[in-house]
């Protein structure tokens, strides 16, 4: 995930997209404005119809969501892949597996 950031980082850098809009509120106002538009992709369908009629645009979404998130990892200082792995064992612990359920 680290040179997948570091590829962000010099494409946006490249363009001259690193001042004034590269900030922790900014990229989670950006994170939220594209789940936004990877919901309009499901809205008035199922999951599936969704899926089948849009994938490259819920793909694309969904990538932009990822870029943003990534972006506001690096600038907050921390790493996703650990912070997910850290909230799957919170939520291991909030929610058990029930009682007679194999994991």
């Amino acid at each position: 995930m680290k040179t997948l950031t570091e590829e962000i980082l010099a494409f946006n850098k490249s363009r001259g997209w690193t001042e004034g809009n590269r900030d922790a509120r900014n990229l989670a106002t950006s994170v939220s404005i594209e789940a936004s538009e990877l919901l309009e992709h499901f809205q008035w369908l199922s999951g599936e119809q969704a899926v089948a009629q849009n994938r490259e645009g819920t793909m694309e979404e969904a990538a932009d969501v990822y870029i943003y998130l990534l972006q506001l990892a690096d600038v907050a200082g921390f790493d996703l892949d650990e912070a997910a792995r850290g909230k799957i064992k919170k939520n291991a612990i909030k929610y058990p597996v029930p009682a007679g359920e194999h994991e």
